[in-house]
């Protein structure tokens, strides 16, 4: 039997479609479900284990009761040991260093936790190198190397434990942002640990990278060839990044470095909205419509991991034809022939938006390159 951890916490990521751009402390998790967030945390490790269900009789889970793993373990019929309870309601942090604790006292083979950048450093700090872990990424802040590029391709890693495939272990790096200063739009990430995980190039992710001077070179090249494709009367929404804010700064206006902005006839008709703020624009505005996104650095992910404003509901009304990609050279140089990922908590549309897509590279410079998805723990 493998003996399999499982560690949930619910409230990851709870703010990135509300705009709040974390989960981090009772006062935001309050907010972002004011604002009606949705927990994707659970969905998303079931999305994981239901890719295991053809082993679950060679599967024996160890879990907190409750959201926490035990309901998910039970709904998908795996042997489910409930080791402990959240001692908290909604459940905090303490509750998943405990959680986390009394798993290494069960000698699990390999610890598979939904959550973002935050839950990896509680991991770490319990944890350390001392134990196998997975992350199923959930979060909003994605910059630590130790998750699945998507649940499937978590739970392809767990399937290749199973059969016996050879599987590297590694060290790899656990960095976080300080949350408050990420929504006042400065970027602070920082070095916090490791964690040994189980290492496939193809389904695990990459650590976030950071920009370097010769592209902030072509990111100038890149905000004239965007602004010289402006059309009037088109709603463009902005996504997040240093790319797309260079593009807005050189069009003269004043956006957000990290949330999505609604620019209309050259400006901003609304800064650091919600997806509920962007459909209801979309419900008023009849002409067309087009987003405007960047891929991550050394990831690759254009949709899923820091601008989860455009949900699934936005992406299907808007449409893969509208979508504008802009990444500099040397960015798509550094995947290293991995493709841009998509990764919208919706595997049937991961599906659809994967292919081939042009991205605006330069000044009247773009090419094409593979957008791939990892449904049924096979990016395309």
């Amino acid at each position: 039997m493998f003996r399999l951890g499982l560690i949930v916490n619910p409230y990851a990521g709870l703010g990135g479609s509300v705009g709040l751009k974390g989960s981090d402390g009772a006062a935001i998790r309050t907010e972002a479900l004011a604002r009606g967030a949705e927990m994707r945390a659970p969905q998303r490790m079931q999305r994981a284990l239901q890719f295991l269900l053809d082993f679950r009789d060679h599967i024996e889970v160890f879990c907190f009761a409750g959201d926490m793993g035990e309901n998910i373990s039970r709904a998908l019929g795996f042997t489910t040991n409930v080791i402990g309870a959240a001692q908290h309601f909604p459940s905090e942090a303490a509750d998943t260093c405990s959680a986390a604790t009394a798993l290494m006292t069960q000698s699990v083979d390999l610890i598979l936790f939904a959550g973002g950048d935050g839950t990896a450093r509680l991991i770490a700090d319990v944890i350390g190198t001392r134990q196998p872990v997975l992350g199923v990424p959930s979060g909003v802040k994605m910059h630590s190397g130790v998750y699945a590029i998507s649940p499937e391709a978590a739970g392809e890693i767990v399937k290749q434990l199973l059969t016996g495939q050879l599987v590297n272990i590694a060290e790899r790096d656990v960095k976080d942002i300080d949350e408050d200063a990420f929504r006042n739009g400065q970027v602070r990430a920082r070095f916090y640990g490791t964690l040994l995980v189980p290492e496939d190039s193809q389904f695990l992710q990459q650590v976030k990278n950071a920009g370097t001077e010769r592209d902030e070179l072509a990111q100038l090249d890149i905000a004239q060839e965007m602004i010289q494709q402006l059309q009037p009367d088109t709603l463009y929404l902005v996504g997040p990044g240093s790319t797309t804010h260079l593009f807005l700064q050189e069009l003269g206006v004043d956006g957000s470095l990290l949330g999505v902005d609604i620019l209309l006839n050259n400006t901003l008709i609304a800064i650091d909205v919600s997806a509920s703020q962007i459909l209801s624009q979309l419900d008023q505005f009849p002409g067309p419509v087009k987003i405007i996104i960047t891929a991550i650095g050394g990831q690759g992910h254009i949709l899923g991991r820091g601008n989860q404003q455009f949900t699934p509901a936005v992406l299907k009304r808007i449409g893969k034809e509208n979508i504008i990609i802009i990444a500099a050279r040397g960015k798509i140089l550094a995947l290293n022939g991995r493709p841009l990922l998509v990764d919208t908590n919706d595997p049937e549309l991961d599906q659809a938006f994967s292919g081939y897509a042009r991205v605006i590279t330069g000044y009247n410079e773009s090419i094409m390159y593979p957008v791939g998805y990892a449904a049924e723990g096979n990016p395309q």
